[in-house]
């Protein structure tokens, strides 16, 4: 029975993405990740799982960046006086 189960959940699942559409996000990924990217130049292959691998490290890093410069720009708009030129640039960029 479930065998019947999985052989129906895969049939029915319409937006299923095919090999050769993985391997083209897994490529397109490549291209984006610096990490990858520069290691590519000197080798030709990327295994998937180390592409996927390096894009959340990627990304984990991208979320500290905005979270240190978030932390910083809260510092910047602290230590400004709120009707200064100043002030207004920072807020303008939040915005």
């Amino acid at each position: 029975m479930s065998s019947r189960r999985s052989r129906s959940g895969q049939s029915s699942g319409a937006s299923r993405i095919s090999d050769d559409q993985i391997a083209d996000l897994v490529s397109k990924l490549q291209q984006l990740i610096p990490e990858i990217r520069n290691r590519r130049r000197n080798s030709d292959k990327v295994s998937a799982s180390k592409v996927l691998q390096e894009t959340c490290n990627y990304i984990r890093n991208l979320h500290r960046e905005v979270d240190d410069l978030s932390d910083r720009l809260s510092e910047l708009l602290e230590s400004t006086d709120s009707n200064s030129a100043e002030a207004a640039v920072i807020r303008s960029l939040l915005m």
